[in-house]
């Protein structure tokens, strides 16, 4: 039988695929719902939620939820968010852009949201680059202390509805660590070389 981590796992995936939300805005959701079914009994003590899985066990979830339920679908929204991904790279291209999350890795769907990582001697510069531009955004801040996020809404006719993109800007010395590949040799991030070798390749979505 499956543990509670590998439970948690798996409604983590369908949170994501369904619902949009992030890894851990979705692990944690799941695993309280879990254990409120349990009647607690799965919890931590204290009110505290137990381990929960990681990142790549809840893609590995994500995968197998989308060749279930979205095969038909998922492969086209994928490419659309990756062209939008496509489309701002270049425009940011001064600033090092990295795709990064589900659109890179291959599980995005139409609610998934666009990450981009901007690697950049000064943040002010890319804000001011999308003032100069007239682009509106939202800045907020990020996982951690010396990262921004600017949020932007962007136009993506395939799906029919706009795409959320979030730039995270990140120090230039940052990039160095950030091309070190998961446990299984896939990089967690690309440049828009990458990218557009990616969606020449036939098949890749």
């Amino acid at each position: 039988m499956p543990g509670f981590v590998d439970e948690v796992a798996v409604a983590a995936a369908r949170l994501v695929v369904e619902e949009g939300l992030e890894y851990a805005a979705a692990k944690r959701r799941a695993a309280r719902d879990l254990a409120r079914h349990a009647g607690g009994a799965r919890g931590s003590r204290g009110g505290r939620l137990p381990d929960l899985p990681a990142n790549e066990a809840v893609e590995d979830a994500v995968r197998e939820h989308i060749a279930i339920f979205c095969a038909e679908t998922q492969p086209a929204e994928l490419e659309a968010l990756r062209r939008v991904a496509l489309l701002w790279m270049r425009r940011l291209a001064e600033f090092r852009p990295h795709l990064a999350g589900a659109a890179w890795r291959g599980t995005a769907t139409r609610l998934s949201a666009v990450h981009l990582e901007l690697y950049c001697d000064d943040g002010k510069a890319a804000e001011i680059a999308l003032l100069n531009a007239g682009v509106d955004y939202d800045l907020a801040p990020g996982s951690g202390p010396e990262e921004s996020v600017l949020t932007v809404s962007a136009p993506c006719a395939e799906l029919g509805e706009p795409v959320t993109v979030f730039l995270h800007l990140l120090d230039h010395d940052a990039l160095r660590g950030a091309l070190k590949p998961d446990a299984g040799g896939r990089t967690w991030r690309g440049d828009l070389a990458a990218l557009e070798r990616l969606l020449a390749a036939p098949g890749a979505t």
